[in-house]
């Protein structure tokens, strides 16, 4: 499984996981089914759920996707009303131009005010002496500042 002696480390979790999930002849069973007494769930299966997981959980796929829309919704929410008038940011610096400081060059820029949020995620932005922004900048391209 290996292209060369060097990265076996990197392929062994994945070898073991194999190993441990295939069901053997002489058992009709898998190794991890005869230690804990039940099929393996991988973590995908959780995120995007298999049939398995559906009916071991007993829930169908309109309350499975409600609950996973409400999740996203409150995680949007927290992000959203995180920021708010007069909180400190740092922008990410989203400009091209060549820096001769290289990879050294500063990822964020700042700090600068918020002086509105928009119920979208934008964010009208001041800097400390009180010169706006002409344009927008999307919230996920800030993150606050804690002086």
């Amino acid at each position: 499984m290996v292209v060369t002696y060097k990265d076996w480390h990197e392929i062994l979790p994945f070898a073991l996981h194999g190993y441990r999930t295939s069901v053997r002849t002489s058992t009709g069973a898998t190794p991890f089914s005869l230690v804990y007494g039940m099929e393996v769930v991988l973590p995908v299966e959780v995120e995007i759920p298999s049939m398995r997981v559906l009916m071991e959980a007993n829930l169908s796929d309109a309350e499975w996707i409600q609950s996973r829309y409400d999740q996203l919704n409150l995680i949007e929410e927290t992000r959203l009303t995180a920021m708010c008038h007069g909180d400190l940011v740092l922008k990410k610096v989203l400009s091209f131009a060549l820096d001769s400081r290289g990879k050294w060059t500063p990822n964020y820029e700042g700090p600068y005010v918020v002086k509105r949020a928009f119920s979208g995620g934008a964010l009208m932005l001041t800097t400390m002496d009180g010169e706006d922004f002409t344009r927008p900048v999307n919230s996920d391209a800030v993150k606050k500042y804690f002086a």
